[in-house]
């Protein structure tokens, strides 16, 4: 049945894991320095070890708090702490668990009518206080020493990025282990009291019945780190500030000295030793020590890169933890207790309907009759004065968490309303950017057409300049046809230097020069692009090369390139043959087609 009821402990030590493993590789992961594979399997390592090697500190401050006697009553406890820190972990808030454990064992005492201990209450609440605080100092202290180590040093940017990594991984480790030995009481110890008295000796060491009851404890947190931690893990370790890999060093560095402070029985034996108070061995609330060093560096460096609304969130959950935690326990001990009828505590209570159950003679008008009545009734104020007490701070609580809980669904609100407007602001904006978007996009599209369209118009000027020299060539070797034939004529009948004038001057015509050189210098500077890439990519080419490249590009058959060279159509083929062999054209590739893509 012990490990039935352990259940509920183990519980609260998956949540525990879940949501305070960020408080130790959060601002790592969060920085994008250490993977959260990689911190998972570390922190559940060294969590264990700090559970079974030095866990024993925290547990019996919680024991003077509120002694649970009973396992039905740990079992409904740690159900309760750990119901309420699950509920929060959901919500991705870092909240304490020492604050939920503390607040149901409250509860327990306050069902079973027991004393709250007020010096450990306070003692634990102070911590509360003090441990962000200190955690902030911390920070502050151990960032100026680390800056100022870095400005000496002058250590090249790569290797000091390195460090960073492996110090992570260090102090990542130390703060797995003192948030076991600090935090492990949380879990399982409201079971100390009911632990089986039994040693387990593995030949090089023991275990008594607390440390096996610790190492079980330790198992559940590490299963809640690796199974459900990376959630919170990103609210601490990119939500609240912006953490750089140094800053992430730090922060890790100062939550995992302060519990290890507050854990450590070696140390305060140390300070009662040298004169000084005994330092106060209790559970500390990791969530806020983290919290605190984070904001001690962002306050040092001017508090710019807070982001309050994530920190109100946090606080909210800080506030509202003991109370829920108080008030669920209270409620699951009232259905265990009547309901199940599952003992939650061994205390002896007066049954006023027994002592009036009393028989004829104890009733006879005697001196000791009148004792025994005088005492019930006694005894019966007492109760009805505890009963009303207890009914009206239960109400207080009740009207407590009404109004805190109608404070966060008001707030819950409210931000749902505001993001539901920087909503409707994005998508006007983002309607507007893709209207503009739209309108320059049409003038872009006519911009391109009017483009295109002068393309093809100058192209159709090319190739009417072109058409017109191959026209005119094809009148002038006519004529110069039919004058070979006046040629063989006579002599008599005309007369031969006229005709050979004539001739003279049509073959100066068909030279054509100044057409020629007008098509080159249209077609150069309507396709000066077109002569870069031929340059960049052939550069071999002759100039006559090129001329001929331009000429096809115009769709031009080697006929028509003949007439406007003044060559012939053979002299064509083979100037075409000797490109493509420059050009290392395939059998299967055309030429056209491959100028045409330059």
């Amino acid at each position: 049945m012990f490990f039935f009821f352990l259940t509920s402990g183990l519980f609260l030590g998956w949540t525990l894991g879940a949501n305070d493993a960020a408080n130790v590789f959060g601002s790592a992961v969060g920085s994008k320095m250490i993977r959260f594979k990689q911190a998972a399997i570390i922190a559940s390592v060294f969590v264990i070890l700090g559970a079974v090697l030095q866990g024993a500190g925290g547990s019996h401050t919680l024991g003077k708090l509120g002694s649970v006697d009973a396992l039905g009553g740990a079992f409904t406890v740690a159900l309760a702490a750990g119901f309420t820190v699950f509920w929060m972990t959901k919500y991705k808030l870092p909240v304490s668990t020492t604050q939920a454990v503390v607040g149901a064992i409250i509860g327990w005492n306050f069902f079973t009518g027991s004393a709250t201990d007020i010096s450990s209450l306070v003692k634990i609440v102070t911590t509360w206080v003090a441990g962000p605080i200190i955690g902030g100092i911390f920070a502050v202290l151990l960032y100026l020493l680390l800056r100022f180590y870095i400005r000496k040093s002058k250590i090249h940017l790569l290797l000091q990025d390195a460090y960073t990594k492996y110090t992570l991984i260090i102090v990542g480790a130390f703060g797995s282990y003192s948030l076991g030995a600090n935090n492990i009481a949380n879990v399982v110890g409201v079971f100390v009291p009911s632990a089986p008295n039994i040693i387990l000796d593995f030949g090089i060491f023991s275990l008594d019945g607390v440390q096996i009851l610790f190492l079980i404890g330790g198992l559940a947190i590490a299963l809640g780190i690796i199974t459900y931690s990376k959630r919170v893990m990103m609210t601490v370790g990119d939500s609240i500030m912006k953490l750089s890999s140094e800053t992430a060093f730090i922060v890790v560095l100062s939550h995992s000295l302060v519990l290890f402070i507050f854990s450590s029985q070696s140390l305060s034996n140390f300070f009662v030793n040298i004169g000084l108070p005994p330092i106060p061995l209790v559970p500390v609330s990791s969530s806020q020590v983290i919290v605190g060093s984070i904001m001690g560096i962002a306050l040092l460096n001017g508090g710019r890169t807070i982001d309050f609304s994530v920190l109100g969130k946090i606080a909210s959950g800080w506030v509202a933890t003991p109370v829920i935690a108080g008030l669920i326990s209270f409620i699951a001990l009232f259905f265990m207790s009547n309901v199940f009828n599952l003992t939650v505590t061994q205390k002896q209570t007066h049954n006023i309907i027994k002592e009036r159950n009393i028989t004829p003679e104890i009733q006879s008008p005697t001196p000791e009759n009148t004792k025994v009545i005088s005492s019930i009734t006694k005894t019966e104020t007492e109760q009805n004065t505890i009963k009303l007490s207890h009914a009206s701070l239960i109400a207080g609580i009740i009207v407590l968490l009404l109004i805190i809980l109608y404070l966060l669904w008001n707030n819950r609100k409210l931000k749902i309303h505001i993001k539901q407007n920087d909503y409707n602001e994005q998508i006007l904006k983002y309607n507007e950017q893709q209207a503009k978007l739209e309108f320059d996009l049409k003038i872009t599209n006519n911009q391109n057409a009017r483009l295109e369209a002068a393309i093809k118009t100058k192209k159709k000027a090319q190739r009417r300049i072109a058409l017109d020299i191959i026209q005119k060539n094809e009148v002038l070797n006519r004529l110069k046809t039919e004058i070979d034939l006046i040629k063989q004529k006579p002599e008599n009948e005309i007369k031969y230097t006229d005709l050979n004038n004539i001739k003279i001057l049509i073959n100066e015509q068909l030279n054509i020069e100044k057409e020629r050189k007008s098509l080159y210098d249209y077609v150069k500077v309507l396709n000066s692009n077109f002569y870069k890439n031929l340059e960049k990519k052939f550069p071999t080419l002759t100039k006559k090369e090129k001329r001929l490249c331009a000429l096809l590009r115009l769709n031009l058959s080697s006929k028509e390139i003949a007439s406007i060279l003044g060559i012939s159509f053979k002299s064509v083929e083979v100037n075409r043959y000797r490109l493509r062999k420059k050009m290392n054209l395939k059998k299967n590739e055309k030429l056209s087609n491959t100028i045409n893509k330059l």
